[in-house]
């Protein structure tokens, strides 16, 4: 199956190809601030704002702030005691680990020959982590980090940015990506997507799309 009908693949990276569970993270650091699954996800929802646009997480994502800064912004919105939030975000470059289905599919695409990229909400720090941590990240053939173009998802911005970074027309490739709305945005904008809600719905997607091998077609 080397004459994919799709150029490329591109993934985003948090939650489809890392592990990303605020909540999950919160109960493993925090267990005198919440004991609960719906305190963790009231405590997620403060600090990252749902990645809204123009919040905090979403202006440390798009590189306007620093490490320090975030820290102190989300000390005096939130209240949370600084020692709390350095242990977070100290956590979050370890929490980020592989989903190993989803490594898996680079494996067999990089097999077949597929270009790989990837579009990716990210700061500094953990983007730096993660391409120098990861050894299956060579698979990709270069992609764009927010916080290295100062755009983030879901603006138009940042797809133009790829598809041109990419030299790719985005109708001949495929975007992967947790958020629904960033899903809705690729797709506004002329892009196959595809929302990764779980391992198995997401490759199914992908093997009728024709942007995935199926295993047994796998070298």
């Amino acid at each position: 199956m080397k004459d994919l009908p799709c150029e490329a693949v591109v993934f985003d990276l948090g939650g489809v190809v890392f592990n990303w569970s605020p909540p999950d993270l919160i109960l493993s650091l925090w267990p005198h601030l919440a004991t609960t699954r719906d305190q963790a996800q009231a405590l997620a929802l403060s600090i990252f704002q749902s990645f809204t646009p123009g919040s905090d997480w979403t202006e440390f994502d798009r590189g306007t702030l620093q490490r320090p800064e975030i820290e102190q912004r989300l000390a005096q919105r939130t209240g949370l005691a600084h020692q709390d939030l350095h242990r977070l975000l100290d956590a979050i470059p370890i929490h980020l680990a592989p989903i190993a289905a989803t490594v898996r599919w680079i494996e067999r695409l990089a097999g077949v020959g597929t270009r790989l990229h990837y579009l990716s909400n990210m700061p500094s720090p953990y983007a730096d982590y993660l391409l120098r941590e990861h050894a299956f990240m060579k698979h990709f053939r270069g992609g764009v980090f927010s916080c290295e173009v100062g755009q983030i998802k879901p603006e138009a911005a940042i797809f133009a940015t790829a598809a041109k970074q990419f030299g790719l027309a985005p109708g001949r490739c495929v975007f992967i990506d947790d958020h629904a709305g960033n899903v809705a945005a690729a797709q506004q904008l002329g892009w196959k997507a595809v929302q990764f809600v779980e391992a198995g719905q997401c490759e199914r997607e992908l093997i009728e799309l024709g942007a995935l091998p199926s295993p047994d077609q796998a070298p």
